[in-house]
């Protein structure tokens, strides 16, 4: 049997289960796993500026592909802490990645020695396992079982801590006989199926709301057919966003109390009937229940097994993967519509659709300082269709989901559920990794963007080309905007006269000059018709310099975005809404 170290077993067991890339920053006591990662070959590392950066870069690795599952690794202590918001918010949306840490000998685990944490209990909570392996001879087990669960049922993160004795030990390891374990999901049955059809053909005005599930199954081409057979309007969510295209005659819009059209809500609210595949019934998406929930009827198919009446109960639930349940809705939809005994949707769909041309929000102002609306506008413009957008929390990602545009599932690439600032840049570089001929945009308010700009370094270093859309009105904006219902403005303005640059006036921080400090390229627009000069020229940068690209554009300092507090029947529109084609030139379906 060949003999190895327990660190070079871990390495050769990623390298079987299909990692070739991993993310992170070496350390005292994660050094033996990088020796065996060098001495190995075949993984290609990037170093990151931040630990935390490095979780967020695998979340954007996986994100992008099917099948993708990102690595980050750190040394002992504050490297794995500084990685827990990455394991929640890829837990919050159901991502696997593999975070890996050094961690100090196990004879000093319960000694106090430098850098020793119990990181195992810390990351329990937001992991499918969290494990510090004690035994050397327990490591090839520990990964194997890290891929399986990662990759069965609900998807998620793992941690696995490895001490830095038991990573230097022998251990007798065949990685030529090594062998990944087979994946579980669990799927639906004809007759669940047969019973869900049934109820959504008694309904008169249905919907399906398509959640994350579907992306993550790889599952959004069976999710259209489905639709088209049974000529049922659909609701992505923030997370389902690209299952169905956007100009698809059938995508009825997003609903919510934030991320959400006019026309979706409307629409929703006409509904009798919601099959929701692969979602989870997110808060900002219903609102509130009493709202949601009246005069509808639910189905739900969901891979998780408690996450079926976790919030609310439906009718009927489904514990399937999205994929194995969508297979069977297109069969049984299929053998229903060649025997003539699906309902005509015409009149329905049409009504959405309707509404789809003429429940618009205004895109079109010249102000300056601009309005963000102009910006999103000219994005739509300069962006193509495969375009992959990637983004976090924030009145940025609130307005970009209101009025851009995503045709593909994976090209809205966004922080769900845990919404860390910061985000955005290492994630977006761990999407441009994952697809370096893609064109990739990021989205961030000036606050979500100085979180990590230390991570723009790694784009120049390593040649990760993408454009960062940067929109600036120095302000903690969504904050700034839940403050009004307590009448105050407090300690969420960002602005000061930068002595080092006074063109700016209060705008503060020069992010030009830190860019430029920092390896790339950057342009600030002030006035909004050059928006578009400007992202032409970015495109053009990025493909010559192949680093990140940073087009900051200056707001007018107090905007207020669309978005209800409680219900999704009383969101509340701050600007004037478009009455005409002129006001929302970029719209999906113009009025």
């Amino acid at each position: 049997m060949p003999r190895m170290t327990a660190a070079r077993a871990a390495v050769e067991i990623l390298k079987r289960e299909g990692i070739d890339t991993a993310f992170g920053v070496p350390g005292a006591a994660i050094n033996p796993f990088y020796a065996a990662l060098r001495a190995s070959g075949g993984v290609e590392h990037t170093l990151a500026r931040h630990v935390e950066g490095a979780s967020h870069m695998a979340e954007g690795y996986t994100r992008a592909h099917p099948g993708n599952i990102g690595v980050c690794i750190g040394t002992s202590g504050p490297a794995g802490t500084d990685m827990i918001t990455g394991l929640y918010s890829a837990s919050g949306d159901s991502i696997p990645i593999l975070c890996i840490t050094g961690q100090a000998p196990t004879a000093r685990l319960h000694k106090e020695d430098f850098q020793a944490v119990d990181i195992q209990s810390i990351a329990k909570p937001v992991t499918k396992m969290a494990m510090t392996v004690l035994e050397p001879a327990q490591v090839p087990g520990a990964f194997q079982q890290a891929f399986h669960l990662m990759r069965s049922g609900r998807p998620g993160p793992v941690l696995i801590d490895l001490p830095l004795d038991v990573q230097l030990a022998e251990i007798e390891f065949d990685p030529e006989t090594y062998e990944p374990l087979p994946v579980h999901k669990p799927a639906a049955t004809r007759r669940q199926v047969e019973k869900a059809i049934g109820m959504l053909n008694r309904a008169e005005r249905p919907l399906i709301v398509a959640g994350g599930g579907i992306v993550n199954a790889d599952a959004s081409a069976l999710l259209v057919e489905f639709a088209e057979l049974t000529g049922v309007p659909v609701v992505p969510t923030l997370m389902g966003w690209g299952t169905i295209a956007d100009d698809h005659e059938l995508n009825a819009g997003m609903v919510g109390l934030q991320t959400s059209h006019r026309y979706g809500n409307a629409t929703f609210l006409e509904s009798d009937f919601v099959l929701g595949v692969g979602n989870r019934w997110a808060n900002r998406h219903t609102g509130g229940l009493d709202v949601y929930t009246e005069g509808r009827t639910f189905v739900h198919v969901d891979i998780e097994p408690t996450q079926i009446g976790r919030v609310f109960a439906p009718d009927y639930g489904i514990v399937s993967d999205a994929k194995a349940a969508l297979e069977l809705f297109v069969q049984v939809a299929r053998e229903l519509k060649d025997a003539g005994e699906l309902p005509d949707r015409g009149a329905w769909a049409a009504s959405a659709r309707e509404r789809k041309s003429s429940l618009l929000r205004r895109t079109h102002f010249d102000d300056i300082p601009m309005k963000p609306q102009r910006v999103y506008e000219e994005m739509n413009r300069a962006f193509g269709p495969d375009t992959r957008y990637v983004t976090t929390i924030g009145l940025s990602q609130i307005a970009g989901a209101q009025m851009l545009h995503v045709y593909k599932p994976r090209h809205w690439i966004n922080c769900g559920q845990a919404g860390p600032l910061g985000w955005t840049v290492p994630a977006a570089l761990g999407v441009a990794t994952a697809d370096p001929g893609a064109p990739v945009v990021a989205l961030s308010g000036d606050y979500d963007f100085q979180f990590m700009i230390e991570e723009l370094a790694v784009g120049a270093q390593h040649r990760i080309p993408y454009v960062h859309v940067l929109v600036n009105n120095s302000y903690l904006g969504l904050i700034r905007q839940a403050q009004r219902m307590f009448e105050i403005d407090f300690q969420v303005n960002l602005e000061f006269e930068n002595i080092n640059s006074p063109e700016l006036g209060v705008y503060g921080v020069d992010h030009v000059k830190v860019a430029e400090g920092l390896g790339c390229k950057a342009i600030r627009v002030t006035d909004p018709a050059e928006l578009g000069a400007a992202f032409e020229q970015a495109k053009k940068l990025a493909a010559e310099h192949r680093v990140p690209v940073v087009v900051e554009a200056i707001l007018e300092r107090i905007t207020n975005i669309s978005m209800g507090a409680a219900d999704i029947d009383k969101v509340n529109e701050f600007e004037e809404l478009a009455t005409e084609a002129g006001h929302a030139p970029t719209a999906i379906a113009p009025m």
